[in-house]
Formats: C-alpha cells, structure tokens, sequence
C-alpha cells in the first residue's frame, strides 16, 4: 500500500502535465474569428504562441475605422480555457479587452468584454495549415535558377 500511493500519485502528476502541454500545443498557431459589434462588423486573426501554461501572440483587428496589431498580454492556459487581454489604443484612451476561451478543437468559443463598454459572445477556428500553404503535387518541379542536370 505504501508503494502504491506514491505511484498513484506520480501518475496524477504525469497526466495532469501531459493535459496541459496537449492543451497548450492545440491553442498554438493562427485562429480566425468574424463577430458582429456596437461598431459593426470586425474580423479578427490571432496568432498564439505556447510556453507551457502562458499565452503569447498577437491580435489583428479589421474594422471599419482600419486594421491594427496588438501584442496580447497577461496570456493563460489551463486545461482546454485560454485567457487573454488585448490593451487597445483608440484614440488617446486604451481600452482593455478582456477574453476568455475554451478550446474545443479546432474551435474556441470566446467570451470578450470590452472595457465597461461592450461583451460579445463569438467563435474562432484554426486556419488549417493546407490551406496557407499552395498545394505541391508529387512529381512536379518549380522553377529555380540552376541549370537542367546532364543526362
């Protein structure tokens, strides 16, 4: 019984580990999310990076009024939920734009509050690598600046 615990526990350990490095290696990558908002439509890409349980990355927000990048902060992952905030510069104010995920996949329902202004409820999904990638088919050459090999 003595020996029992101590395996019990170590394996615990291991599978909580194990849940958070899936977690955060599934989060890691561009995500892309259209919501509508008190100020209209906007679009959104996100690009996240992984460090065991911190979230890093950038916002990219479309809107009517123009696109602009913010490097998020105060990034956490736990399990399958993310959470985040984007410090926004509108005008000569920064708003602070809080969001809180679950993962599901290739899916991330959001919840973000805008300041004491706005919350909205919207849904991002993955952009699939193959499809930022042009498709390659085997057997096919692209042109390069060598010359043809001798026969």
């Amino acid at each position: 019984m003595k020996t029992c615990i101590p395996t019990l526990l170590l394996t615990a350990c291991a599978l909580a580990l194990a849940g958070t490095v899936r977690a955060g290696e599934s989060v890691a990558g561009k995500w892309t999310a259209r919501f509508d908002s008190q100020i209209g439509v906007q679009k959104y890409t996100y690009d996240f990076k992984v460090n065991g349980d911190k979230l890093a990355g950038t916002a990219t927000g479309e809107r009517q009024m123009g696109t602009n990048t913010v490097t998020i902060t105060e990034g956490k992952i736990n399990q399958d939920e993310i959470s985040f905030v984007e410090p926004l510069k509108f005008g000569d104010n920064e708003l602070r734009i809080e969001y809180t995920g679950k993962v599901n996949g290739d899916e991330i329902k959001f919840h973000r509050k805008v300041g004491d202004v706005a919350e909205e409820d919207f849904t991002a999904h993955r952009v699939k690598e193959s499809a930022a990638r042009p498709e390659v088919k085997p057997g096919t050459r692209t042109a390069t600046n060598s010359p043809p090999a001798k026969p």
